[in-house]
């Protein structure tokens, strides 16, 4: 099936974005509004992707290829499977979220601002469907860019510092990629097409190699135990829209490395090490949460919340069967619309408190009743309550964990326990309780604005908690394929 959807996923953001910055600042208002209808447009642009997806195939549909630099073989090739089509719809949809709730908070540099999301929109629809390495490794770097602007310039009094951070950790992990690029290239006979790097017959020595040059890589994005120091100061200095992508979108990039690059063309490696791989998700899971729990900052709290749930994202890919697996494919889904309503309730109320110690509010469901019951959604999400897309993805998860070892899925099983601790407990020292002073007192309920943006996240989040289905009938065929592949290898 070939058609242009995946360049237009890509470039009509990215187009869109240089239209936004050609408005300046002359009309800010003009500005935001060219801003939310590129990302209208670049959301309804990816919708015929899941409506003409077919669900029997684990071949790349909606597929591309043009020559780019022809003298080192490589290609302008796109192509989406069950794996990765869907984080492409929900990086459009963030995207739309973005936009509007920025729209009032961002007051300088306006323009700039929501070019540099649009862009990156773009940017990582790229990553998600690159077939070629080099076009990959171009847009997995250039999606660092607008983050590293986002928090550089309209971040917190340490911005400088969490962006410098931030774009060191993540640089320096992705040069090691880069070298085991060049080594595929010439193992291949000359190629950097991904797909056919899943077929190449490597020794243990030169997978496990490779395998650890991709995890450095991939870790420092997921973000794993220990390299995820970067990600709390990232998330307390990025305004409330860069932690929003940072969360919902860009720790899924590190994931899906992982999916696309290490099990396929190191499967042998894979399983050698996978007990490494298990441990560290492990300690992610447990150690973090119990960080999570004496954290006064709610954005931090947040912050290490979402390294425990992206640590159960790994437990599941190398537990090697299909409810791990799709279940954190799932919690990623999941975890790309819990995180974001979580870091928007926060955004809600620092904008009119300008506050994120959880000390400073108390009693705030007497003046914000609506504010309340959407923050309590999404907090009984983030805890993993059944009916909520947080349950599903975990409760996969851990019967796929429970399959493979009865004890690594019962340390596991202890992230509902944590989730619901710390989440909880921050949520009833918010908003329970008597007004806790005057600055609460004088707090406004949601804005027509901000509910629509909650309004919409909880949709989700009930539908992918009551409703599964349309979510993991996508990805089974491709998740079996790649199973298979993984399981041949070890047999040969």
């Amino acid at each position: 099936m070939s058609s242009h959807l995946l360049s237009l996923a890509i470039w009509v953001p990215i187009a869109g974005a240089l239209v936004v910055l050609a408005t300046g600042e002359r009309n800010t208002n003009l500005s935001r509004w060219l801003a939310l209808v590129t990302a209208i447009l670049g959301f309804l642009v990816t919708l015929p992707l899941y409506s003409g997806f077919d669900h029997t195939t684990s071949d790349m549909q909606f597929s591309e290829a043009l020559p780019w630099i022809q003298r080192f073989n490589i290609g302008y090739l796109l192509g989406v499977d069950g794996i990765s089509v869907l984080f492409i719809l929900l990086n459009s949809f963030i995207t739309i979220l973005v936009v509007i709730a920025g729209w009032k908070v961002i007051e300088e540099k306006v323009a700039q601002y929501m070019a540099a999301f649009l862009i990156m929109s773009g940017l990582m629809n790229g990553i998600f469907s690159a077939l070629d390495a080099v076009l990959f490794y171009v847009f997995f770097e250039a999606s660092l860019i607008p983050m590293y602007l986002i928090i550089g310039v309209w971040g917190g009094p340490n911005r400088v510092y969490a962006a410098f951070k931030f774009f060191l950790y993540t640089l320096l992990g992705s040069l090691l990629m880069l070298v085991a690029l060049i080594y595929l290239f010439f193992e291949s006979g000359g190629s950097f097409s991904i797909l056919e790097w899943h077929a190449l017959p490597l020794g243990m020595t030169a997978q496990i190699l490779l395998f650890l040059a991709f995890l450095i890589a991939f870790a420092v994005k997921v973000p794993m135990w220990p390299v995820h120091t970067w990600l709390p100061d990232a998330h307390v200095e990025a305004p409330t829209g860069g932690s929003v992508v940072l969360a919902a979108i860009m720790l899924k990039l590190g994931a899906y490395g992982f999916l696309r690059f290490s099990l396929p063309i190191a499967p042998d490696a894979s399983h050698e090490l996978s007990g490494m791989m298990i441990t560290l998700s492990l300690i992610a899971v447990v150690y973090i949460g119990f960080v999570a729990l004496v954290q006064a900052d709610m954005k931090k709290l947040v912050a290490y919340s979402s390294i425990s749930h992206m640590g159960f994202v790994t437990l599941g890919f190398f537990i090697f069967n299909q409810l791990g697996l799709e279940g954190a494919l799932v919690q990623m889904i999941s975890h790309g619309f819990v995180s974001a309503a979580m870091f928007l309730c926060i955004g809600v109320v620092y904008d009119r408190m300008h506050s994120r110690q959880i000390a400073d509010y108390g009693g705030v469901v007497n003046t914000m009743p609506k504010y309340a019951a959407f923050f309590m959604l999404f907090s009984m999400a983030n805890a993993g309550l059944p009916a909520t897309s947080g349950f599903v993805g975990e409760f996969m998860v851990v019967l796929g964990a429970v399959k493979y070892n009865f004890w690594i899925g019962f340390a596991a099983a202890t992230t509902l326990i944590l989730g619901a601790a710390y989440t909880l407990w921050m949520y009833k020292r918010v908003v329970f309780g008597a007004v806790a002073n005057k600055h609460v007192a004088e707090l406004t309920d949601l804005s027509s604005r901000e509910l629509l943006v909650m309004a919409a996240l909880a949709v989700c989040v009930l539908w992918m908690g009551l409703y599964p289905f349309p979510v993991t009938d996508v990805m089974h065929v491709s998740v079996d394929h790649l199973l298979k592949h993984v399981a041949a290898s070890k047999l040969l």
